[in-house]
């Protein structure tokens, strides 16, 4: 007597596009919520130390994840994870700190906008991807989408600052690509590489803050709780989300969400701070948000 064996039916593409699509909510919180923190940066914060914002951002709860998780990198990992803690965190924080403090928001958040379009160069020598004219289309109207909500027309520019909010941008976009290249670990899950990457940074973000910096700031109760958001909500949970669609989620489309972080600020700044929303911004808020859901949709055709 034999007996018949059952194979489980594959996944429909509707169930395929429908995870997706919840992957992609959910890494589109992470700049969301990094969209937050100009807010709580000016209305919390003790002014002066953005790059121990920055260190309490990522260092604590790099450290609580290894304690919790208790796994180390091994083999070729220990320099990897120094080169992706140090691009995504370590580097791309100070540069981008330099560039807020020397450029007018707009200016600095319109050229951290090109960073989808760095991605995409990027992702030819590095990953094989031609930049495609879809992908090249979507990340420059993205960026004139941000330009639009946060530019001032009559804003100055500096040009140590442009170099590293450009900088920034090519910091984030060249960690974008790598951890997308070299995923992880067999064996290793995606909390474990965030706990690596996040305390990579933080340590290389440690010796800097306290030679630009000096001593830390004294921490009342609404700078506790802005440290609080910063490196639990901004930091763990964030990245937590982040890394994760960025290893499973094209790379260009994954980077179209990192607009969402200039469109949130913008838009607390207008309910929380009384800035002013003029009607050139609500067509950038369009544009920006088209080129994001274009992004995805285009992204899902060609992976269909």
């Amino acid at each position: 007597m034999t007996t018949a064996t059952v194979s489980a039916p594959a996944p429909s593409s509707d169930t395929a596009a429908g995870s997706t699509a919840a992957l992609t909510l959910l890494t589109a919180l992470a700049p969301m919520v990094w969209g937050t923190t100009y807010v709580v940066t000016t209305e919390l914060l003790p002014p002066g130390h953005p790059l121990f914002a920055g260190l309490l951002r990522a260092l604590p709860a790099g450290l609580v994840l290894l304690v919790l998780l208790r796994r180390l990198p091994e083999g070729v990992w220990w320099w990897r994870a120094l080169v992706l803690g140090t691009l995504n965190i370590g580097l791309f924080f100070p540069l981008l700190f330099v560039a807020a403090e020397r450029l007018p928001g707009g200016v600095a958040a319109t050229v951290g906008a090109i960073q989808p379009l760095l991605v995409v160069l990027l992702a030819l020598p590095v990953l094989g991807e031609r930049p495609t004219r879809s992908r090249v289309g979507w990340a420059l109207t993205g960026a004139a989408g941000v330009a639009l909500v946060v530019l001032n027309p009559a804003a100055e520019l500096d040009a140590l600052g442009m170099v590293a909010g450009a900088g920034a941008a090519l910091s984030m976009a060249a960690g974008i690509v790598l951890t997308r290249r070299w995923g992880r670990p067999d064996g290793v899950s995606s909390p474990v590489l965030v706990s690596w990457l996040l305390t990579a940074g933080g340590l290389v973000l440690l010796p800097a803050t306290f030679l630009v910096e000096g001593a830390p700031p004294a921490i009342d109760g609404p700078a506790a709780a802005g440290y609080l958001w910063l490196g639990g909500v901004g930091g763990l949970a964030a990245y937590l989300l982040w890394f994760r669609g960025v290893g499973r989620l094209p790379v260009a489309a994954t980077a179209l969400l990192g607009l969402l972080s200039p469109v949130v600020a913008a838009t607390l700044g207008w309910l929380l701070l009384g800035q002013d929303l003029r009607p050139v911004q609500l067509v950038g808020f369009a544009v920006a948000l088209a080129a994001i859901v274009g992004g995805q949709l285009a992204a899902s055709r060609v992976s269909a």
